[in-house]
């Protein structure tokens, strides 16, 4: 069965999700232990940059090559697939060619849609939903993928909900937030966005952060705030300037108290990572 078959599945996904009680706590915890669901100061307004997933061990590392690559993509290899998807979505050892890397990242979404979230080959599933929401996003110049914010957020929203994918919730959070391709909505989108931060996605936790540290349509929580910041940061990129410099502003607006506060909230949440 084809990915535009089940996609529709998203939707029931998301509401089932959220009525099972996987609500936000922004006090550090989540309902029942699970792992819980943005300012918008000068952020991005692109979907974050994919991370590359670790390979099996049934794929040699000789298989590197693009010959051997394309042999194994060709027989139904998801791990090949992802492969040459990115290599020809960076243009890395490639020609860059984003309509060859969204029919690679497609052929994953049909094929393995509907695998178990706890296969091994999960992780590139869901990654492939996000690439090629990524696509829907802005559509690629001059090919059949035109932008389509609804089918952008449908590939998120199945990735984020069936996958529990980090990736994906961030997106997804954006999309409500922003009111991308569906009607504002600030509810959901803060859910999405506590459970992206949780899970360690630093995009996530910089744009909680501000949100908490600046009260913006959340109870200001200035300490709380400061925190995810300092975790986002930490993981930060170095051409993601714009984490590193809502750390730096809350810090120097921030009270000693405050300062005190979200340094406790950090050893707590290292801790709890930890156990």
């Amino acid at each position: 069965m084809r990915t535009s078959e089940r996609i529709g599945l998203a939707a029931v996904l998301t509401a089932a999700f959220f009525a099972a009680g996987r609500g936000v706590a922004f006090e550090g915890t989540s309902p029942g232990g699970q792992e819980a669901a943005l300012p918008m100061v000068a952020a991005p307004t692109g979907v974050p940059v994919l991370k590359k997933p670790v390979p099996p061990a049934d794929i040699p590392q000789a298989a590197a090559s693009l010959t051997a690559l394309q042999y194994a993509a060709e027989g139904g290899h998801p791990v090949a697939q992802w492969r040459l998807g990115r290599m020809y979505a960076k243009g890395d050892g490639v020609a860059q060619d984003d309509l060859r890397a969204y029919d690679y990242f497609s052929k994953i979404a049909n094929a393995h849609a509907e695998d178990s979230p706890s296969a091994p080959q999960a992780a590139i599933v869901a990654n492939a939903f996000v690439a090629l929401g990524r696509y829907y996003v802005s559509g690629i110049p001059n090919s059949r993928v035109k932008a389509d914010p609804e089918r952008a957020r449908e590939m998120f929203s199945y990735a984020a909900s069936y996958f529990g994918n980090a990736e994906a919730q961030y997106n997804l959070a954006r999309m409500y937030l922003d009111g991308v391709g569906m009607p504002r909505d600030v509810k959901y989108g803060i859910r999405w966005l506590g459970l992206a931060a949780r899970k360690g996605q630093h995009q996530a936790q910089a744009q909680l952060g501000l949100m908490l540290f600046n009260g913006d349509r959340l109870q200001r929580q200035a300490a709380r705030g400061l925190m995810w910041l300092t975790l986002a940061q930490d993981s930060a990129g170095p051409d993601e300037t714009w984490i590193k410099d809502s750390y730096k502003t809350a810090m120097a607006k921030a009270s000693e108290d405050d300062r005190a506060m979200a340094l406790q909230m950090l050893e707590r949440w290292v801790q709890g990572r930890r156990d």
